[in-house]
């Protein structure tokens, strides 16, 4: 049996906890900062659930967390896979690069409800209040440029795909 190469390893491990700050960022932002940020009047987050609670809506917290609970799954699953089957380093690499570049529409789809429950309790916009957001566009926004970096460099390796009769 041969051994897992140790860069896949530490590339799984460093994936999964990456994804993992990534989902909890994103849920901190959506739940606490920036429902803090976007109620009018500085109020707490108590009374900002509160106000929802009354005006019917809510941060749908079970929603938020499953979608972006999905993307660690999604994490974890990945290093599993690749450690067990002792893949190249440059596949989880880029795998994990692939679900960081998903996290910012995952938080786009997991915030929309919240933002919508905000704007209709408060009469404000749903956009993001809170500049928290910013870093995980950025974060999604980098992996994409990795992603075509990783991806340019592999197929020069491999040279031009012969054609074969």
């Amino acid at each position: 049996m041969t051994p897992v190469p140790r860069p896949t390893l530490w590339i799984s491990i460093a994936g999964v906890l990456a994804v993992t700050a990534y989902a909890a960022l994103a849920a901190v932002q959506i739940l606490v900062l920036n429902p803090l940020a976007a109620a009018p009047g500085g109020l707490s987050l108590d009374e900002v659930r509160a106000a929802m609670s009354n005006a019917g809506e809510s941060l749908m917290p079970q929603a938020v967390l499953g979608i972006l609970g999905a993307g660690v799954c999604l994490g974890i699953g990945t290093a599993v896979v690749c450690v067990v089957t002792r893949v190249h380093p440059i596949v989880p690499a880029m795998t994990f690069l692939a679900v960081l570049m998903g996290g910012a529409p995952a938080y786009f789809v997991a915030s929309f409800g919240p933002g919508m429950g905000l704007a209709d309790t408060f009469g404000i916009s749903g956009a993001d209040a809170s500049p928290w957001a910013l870093p995980l566009y950025a974060v999604s926004a980098l992996a994409a440029v990795g992603v075509l970096i990783g991806a340019a460099l592999t197929s020069r390796r491999r040279g031009p795909a012969s054609a074969t009769a």
